[in-house]
C-alpha cells in the first residue's frame, strides 16, 4: 500500500511554541489598538443607525415573521449595514494609518472577506438572491481569499478547499444562528475579543486590529437590538459576522496560529447548527425550510428570555475558549483535560433545552396537583 503524502503545515507554525500571554509590549500595542480601532468601531456602530434606520424603512428592508422567527411583528432589518460600515472603516483605518506594520497583505485579504461577505448579505436583504447564487458567492469569496492567503504566506495548496469550505460554511452558520435578540451582537463581541487576544499572544497586529474592529462594531449594535426600538442585523449583518470571524480564523491558521485559539470561539455555533441539521435530516425534514429547532431557540421555548439564551451561548463560547488556551499553554496532560472539558460544555449546551424542559414540566405538574 502506497504511503500517503504528508500535508505540510502552515508556514511559521512552530509546534514547540503555542504562543504566550502578551508581554508589556504586546499589551501596550493592544491598548493602542483598542483606542484607535475598537473604540471608533463602537462609536460608529452606535451612531450610524440614526442615519441608516430611516433609510431602511424607506427602502422597505423589513423582517416579516415566519416559521423561524422568534418575534411576532414586522421589524426593520438590515441594520448590519451600519455595523459593516463601522467595522470596515475602523479596520481600514488601521491599515491606512500604519497601525498594522507587517502582514498587510493578510490584513487586506481579511478586510476584503469582511466587505464582500457584507455586500452579498446586503444584496439578499435589499433585492433577494437565489440560494444558488448565494452559495456560489460564499464559495467564491472563500476560494479567492484562501488562494491569496496560500500564495502570500507560502502554504500548501492542500489548504485551499479547507479554507474555502470553512468560510462559506461559517457564513451560513452565523446566518442560521441569528434568530434572537442579542445573540449575534454578543457573539461578535466575545469572539472578536478572543481573536484580538489570540493576535496579541501570537504577535499578529493584523489579527488584534481585526478582532477589535469586529468586537467594537457588534458591541455598538447591541443597544439598538436590545432596546425598545428593536432592529435586526439582517443578512448583511449575519454574513458580516460569519465572514469576518471565518476570515480571521482561516488567515490566523495559515499564519501559524494554533487551532486552540481559533476553533473554540466558533465551536458553539458549529455544534448547534451541525446537530440541528443532522437531526432534521434524520427526521426526513427539508433542511432549507424555516424552523425553530436550534438549541438557542429551544432555550427560549422552555422559558429563557432572548437575552438569557444569548448569554448561555456566549458563556459557553468563552468557557471553551479560555479552557482551550489554558490547556494548550500548560502541557499535554492539561491539553487533554481541556479537550474533555470543551466536549463536556458543548454536550451540556446541546442537551440543556431538554433538561430545562423536564424541570419546567415537573414544576407545572407539581403546581397542578390538588
Amino acid at each position: 500500500m502506497a504511503a500517503v503524502p504528508a500535508v505540510p503545515l502552515p508556514a511559521g507554525l512552530d509546534l514547540t511554541d503555542p504562543g504566550a500571554a502578551p508581554g508589556p509590549e504586546e499589551l501596550r500595542r493592544l491598548g493602542e489598538l483598542v483606542l484607535t480601532v475598537g473604540a471608533p468601531a463602537l462609536v460608529l456602530s452606535l451612531l450610524l443607525p440614526l442615519a441608516v434606520k430611516p433609510l431602511l424603512a424607506r427602502w422597505g428592508v423589513l423582517d416579516v415573521p415566519n416559521e423561524r422567527s422568534s418575534h411576532h411583528r414586522t421589524v426593520v432589518r438590515g441594520m448590519g449595514l451600519a455595523v459593516a460600515v463601522a467595522v470596515l472603516l475602523a479596520y481600514g483605518s488601521a491599515l491606512l494609518t500604519g497601525a498594522i506594520e507587517v502582514d498587510r497583505s493578510v490584513a487586506l485579504v481579511v478586510l476584503a472577506v469582511i466587505g464582500l461577505s457584507a455586500a452579498l448579505g446586503w444584496a439578499e436583504d435589499y433585492r433577494g438572491v437565489s440560494v444558488r447564487i448565494r452559495l456560489a458567492g460564499q464559495l467564491g469569496i472563500g476560494l479567492a481569499a484562501t488562494a491569496v492567503l496560500v500564495a502570500v504566506l507560502g502554504t500548501s495548496a492542500w489548504w485551499l478547499p479547507v479554507g474555502t469550505l470553512a468560510i462559506a460554511a461559517y457564513v451560513n452558520m452565523a446566518n442560521f444562528m441569528d434568530g434572537i435578540n442579542g445573540i449575534s451582537g454578543l457573539h461578535g463581541l466575545a469572539a472578536g475579543l478572543l481573536y484580538a487576544w489570540a493576535g496579541a499572544s501570537n504577535d499578529l497586529p493584523w489579527m488584534v486590529a481585526a478582532g477589535l474592529a469586529v468586537a467594537g462594531g457588534f458591541a455598538g449594535f447591541l443597544p439598538w437590538n436590545l432596546g425598545r426600538g428593536t432592529v435586526f442585523l439582517g443578512d448583511v449583518g449575519s454574513y458580516l459576522l460569519g465572514g469576518s470571524l471565518a476570515g480571521i480564523a482561516v488567515a490566523g491558521f495559515l499564519s501559524g496560529v494554533y487551532v486552540e485559539y481559533l476553533l473554540p470561539p466558533l465551536a458553539v455555533y458549529v455544534a448547534d447548527t451541525s446537530v440541528t441539521l443532522l437531526r432534521r435530516l434524520r427526521a426526513g425534514e427539508a433542511w432549507y425550510r424555516p424552523h425553530r429547532q436550534h438549541v438557542y431557540q429551544r432555550l427560549t421555548d422552555v422559558g429563557l428570555s432572548h437575552t438569557g439564551s444569548a448569554l448561555v451561548v456566549t458563556a459557553a463560547t468563552v468557557l471553551v475558549s479560555v479552557a482551550s488556551v489554558v490547556g494548550l499553554r500548560t502541557g499535554p496532560a492539561a491539553t487533554a483535560l481541556a479537550g474533555a472539558f470543551v466536549l463536556a460544555v458543548l454536550a451540556l449546551y446541546l442537551v440543556l433545552p431538554a433538561l430545562l424542559g423536564r424541570r419546567v414540566a415537573a414544576r407545572s405538574r407539581a403546581e397542578t396537583r390538588p
